[in-house]
């Protein structure tokens, strides 16, 4: 099971790097959110490689946890951790600024790994 849930969650990766690289392709709607909602989606499965005997819902709580954390971090601005979100990495995972809409976004990409994973688990996929 770990092999799929690393190859979903490195697609997901893909996906959500490239809806940003080529948002101009996009709708507007999807351009604005599609990064946020895979984002969480591929915090979810990130942790479900790591928790792997867990259950979905315990899963599912600690992703949307660290997702709003990582939000609410963003309330916060001093130099070093500015310095951080200016890099690639730092930017990708730690993002800019709080926005409420970025909640929503997290709360429906856990959603949707939840609905996955219990897809997954039901068929025993592996």
């Amino acid at each position: 099971m770990r092999v799929i849930y690393a190859f979903i969650t490195v697609s997901i990766m893909i996906l959500g790097i490239a809806s940003r690289k080529f948002s101009y392709l996009l709708p507007k709607f999807l351009a604005n959110y599609a990064g946020d909602v895979l984002w969480a989606l591929m915090v979810f499965f990130g942790f479900r490689f790591i928790l792997i005997k867990k259950s979905t819902y315990f899963v599912g709580i600690v992703a949307i946890s660290f997702s709003y954390l990582i939000e609410i971090s963003q309330l916060y601005h001093k130099p070093w951790i500015d310095a951080i979100r200016r890099t690639a990495l730092g930017g990708l995972v730690l993002g800019y600024g709080f926005l409420w809409s970025d909640i929503l976004c997290y709360t429906i990409g856990v959603a949707i790994g939840i609905i996955l994973d219990k897809i997954i688990r039901k068929f025993n996929i592996n």
